[in-house]
């Protein structure tokens, strides 16, 4: 009896999750999340107008759904990982949640999709130190945040490269940048996206240098329910159109001049032949409709972490693989 009672609330729990793409033509609009506001990431101006990297993944799967970005929620997620938020049903998908991990995959009812951005622990020091590498991190003080895995790490990384530093460890991440401020260390580190909000605060990033390595690996990316693998589908073709427009030369500006291409590869993303988008119940140009709203991936991170930022993210292991990194997306065809 109870083994039938489980059999059915599963049952009963994949059909609601299947509804998703259902639920959100329904209400009109897509409902997106991502945990916390990060510059870079996710802003808001005094007008109330969000902007960010996550903004822009979630414009593009409102542009996927509907044909039109605009038809979207965007809804800031307290705390470091959030998972009941997709269980009830409160958003659609979370597009930048904790790194991922197996225990996040496998065990709170979330599927993580694909990596929208790989990072790691990384250190920031001042341009005056003259340090290009973390091999030539030395005889200096460093400020860490005591989660266990970053001060772990921090020390590990040192004894293994025989160098010295003296650490100033604080319970919370936010107390860094005031510290680092204060003058009471003359490094920091956190992951690289948290540094490169703290340089965006100071009142001349330019000034401070984000070291490109990376002491962890971290990807971020798309969260949904599990068990709706039409939902599932659709987030990660467009986050793979976004990667496939970049390494095919496809952006916002030369796209509606590429109607008479004859690169297949090309015809497919724009749904100029085949039928890419009737399998998850998209128009067969959902691509298009996805690059004309937000470009291609280097278009989105070139608007949120290039010089016009005032504090220019390079984008290492976020390049192309054929540039040396690690973004890449299978073919469509």
């Amino acid at each position: 009896m109870v083994a039938f009672v489980l059999i059915a609330t599963l049952l009963a729990a994949s059909a609601a999750y299947a509804q998703t793409l259902e639920a959100v033509r329904e209400r009109g609009f897509l409902i997106c999340g991502a945990v916390g506001p990060l510059a870079g990431f996710s802003q808001v101006d005094g007008e109330g107008r969000w902007s960010g990297f996550d903004i822009d993944i979630c414009r593009a799967l409102a542009a996927a759904v509907f044909g039109d970005p605009n038809k979207l929620e965007f809804r800031p997620l307290r705390g470091n990982s959030r998972f009941a938020v997709l269980q009830t049903g409160d958003v659609d998908v979370i597009v930048r949640n904790a790194p991922w991990t197996e225990r996040r995959d496998t065990v709170y009812g979330a599927s993580y999709v694909t990596p929208t951005f790989y990072d790691g622990q990384a250190f920031m020091v001042p341009q005056s130190e003259g340090v290009v590498s973390a091999f030539e991190l030395d005889d200096l003080t460093i400020c860490v945040a005591d989660n266990g895995e970053e001060l772990t790490r921090l020390r590990e990384f040192f004894f293994e490269n025989q160098a010295s530093y003296s650490e100033i460890i604080y319970e919370d991440t936010a107390d860094l940048l005031l510290a680092y401020r204060a003058g009471l260390c003359n490094v920091l580190s956190a992951a690289g996206r948290e540094l490169n909000a703290m340089r965006r605060e100071l009142g001349d990033p330019l000034s401070h240098r984000i070291l490109p390595e990376r002491i962890s690996k971290e990807a971020v990316g798309p969260v949904v329910r599990a068990g709706d693998d039409t939902w599932f589908n659709i987030v990660k073709w467009t986050v793979f159109a976004l990667i496939n427009a970049e390494e095919l030369g496809v952006t916002a500006l030369n796209i509606d001049s590429l109607s008479a291409t004859r690169t297949s590869a090309v015809r497919r993303l724009l749904g100029l032949d085949g039928n890419y988008g009737a399998p998850v119940g998209l128009e067969p140009d959902f691509m298009a409709d996805v690059i004309r709203a937000v470009g291609n991936y280097g278009e989105i991170y070139e608007r949120n972490f290039g010089p016009q930022t005032g504090a220019v993210l390079l984008r290492g292991q976020n390049s192309l693989w054929v540039n040396g990194g690690l973004l890449y997306a299978p073919p469509i065809r």
